[in-house]
Formats: C-alpha cells, structure tokens, sequence
C-alpha cells in the first residue's frame, strides 16, 4: 500500500467521522413521529410545517437572516478596512493588533458574553437588534480579516504602483485594482461571517432579549423544554442555507479567477 493511499484513506476516514453526526440527525427531519428516534415509523414534512406555523420558529428565522445579513456586512466592511491597514509595512506594532482583532477566536464566547452584557447595559443597548448584530460582529470580524489578508498576500503591490503613477488617487486604486483582486476573499469571508452569526448562540443568549431570539438560540431553547424533530428540521435549514452560501461564494471566486487569467 503506498503511501498515497494511506493519505486518501486518513482522509476519507476523516471526513467520515465529522459527517457521520450530521448525517445521523439530518433525516429525522422527515421523520412522523414525535421523537428523534431510529428505525423511523414513516416519512413526514409535518416539521417543517411546524417550523412555518409556530409564531416562535417563523419570529427566530427572520431573526437570524436579519441579525446574521447585518452582521455580515458590516464584519465585512471593518475586517476588509482592518486587512488593508495590516497590510502596510509602516504601520506600527502590526504583528500585535493583528493579534487583536483575531482575539474573538480564541477568546471563550461565555467571557465574551458577559463583557458585553455588562457593557451594554451601561450603553442602553441590551436586548436590541443593533447590540446583537455588534456583538456578531465581532465574533465575525476575525474571518474576514484571514480570509481578505490571504488575498491581498497574493497582490503585487507593483500593480497598485503603477495604477497610482498613472495618476490615481488611492481610493481609486482600491476600487478598480485592489478590490477586484482581493474579491474572492472578501466573499468568503462574508459567507463565513454569515454562516457564524447564524450558528452563534452563547453571546446571543446574553445580549438578546426574547424579540431577537434568532433560529439557533431557539433551537437550544427547544433543546430544553422539549426534545422533537422540529430541531432537525430547524438545523437541516441551517445546513441547506450554509452550503448553498458557500456553493455561491466558491462559484464566485471561481469565476472571477477565470475572468483574470490570460487570454480569458
């Protein structure tokens, strides 16, 4: 066996042990009966009918497409303006405020949550949207400055040089040279933030009052009053949504990398 092999076969195997948990769940979406049990009695959509009937399920995901498309973009906007501040040589201390703005990764989202809690209610922002969509926000902040920093390692600066000698002004070159080159990771830091905020749920539990109850804060709540099948239907949607964004996002850079080859 060469050691190719072994290599596809550590691989498969991996893949096998992070997928088989969600393929064990996902079909008791269909299920008709009312608990999350195997062999299944027969197949039903009455989850996802519950999912559009219940005031809660219907209020929480509105919540989490209007929380986590919020926060998206405006993660993406300061991690995309914070990548391209690291990114110059002159700037003092980089290598520490790079730390920085990656601390929310690392950083345990319980003490997190209770930082902003304390500092939201001397703000008046507690149980707001605005306060749940920051608080995203800077849990997804540290996705877009990775993924966008990655990128514009790949620019030649000469380029952007050249843009400026012709006569550019830099806002300019960032619009028409440097945003286009670094797009790819800018979508895929967007799609990351995103996905994040929808799969977030420690910090919402508590910044968010019961009116911004989002899809993953209800389904934990669900998790402890009552454990049904309208969970598997709840986290499918969260799955379906998150790889179709990914779908789009790898599709667009795809497309944009063809645009720029040579000859193309």
């Amino acid at each position: 066996m060469g050691f190719r092999t072994i290599q596809i076969a550590y691989g498969v195997i991996v893949v096998i042990f992070l997928l088989a948990p969600i393929a064990a769940i996902l079909p008791l979406a269909f299920t008709d009966s009312i608990f999350l049990s195997y062999p299944m009695s027969g197949f039903s959509l009455r989850w996802f009918e519950e999912l559009s009937a219940r005031e809660a399920w219907r209020r929480s995901i509105v919540n989490s497409l209007v929380i986590g498309s919020s926060a998206a973009i405006l993660s993406t906007v300061i991690g995309t303006m914070a990548a391209l501040g690291l990114r110059s040589r002159a700037l003092p201390f980089a290598g520490l405020l790079r730390t920085m703005f990656v601390l929310p990764m690392v950083v345990p989202a319980v003490v997190l949550g209770v930082g902003m809690q304390i500092l939201y209610a001397r703000m008046g922002l507690a149980s707001s949207y605005l306060g749940v969509i920051i608080a995203h926000s800077v849990l997804c902040v540290p996705f877009v400055v990775v993924t966008v920093s990655a990128s514009l390692v790949g620019i030649n600066p000469t380029i952007e040089r050249a843009a400026s000698s012709l006569g550019a002004s830099p806002l300019a070159v960032f619009r028409q040279v440097t945003l286009p080159l670094a797009l790819p990771g800018v979508i895929s830091g967007m799609v990351f933030a995103f996905a994040t905020s929808l799969d977030e749920v420690v910090i919402t539990l508590f910044v968010a009052g019961p009116n911004q109850r989002t899809l993953a804060r209800q389904m934990f709540s669900s998790l402890r009053e009552n454990i049904s099948p309208a969970i598997a239907a709840a986290a499918l949607l969260l799955i379906v949504g998150t790889l179709c964004l990914a779908a789009l996002a790898f599709y667009l850079r795809w497309r944009r990398e063809r645009e720029m080859r040579p000859g193309s």
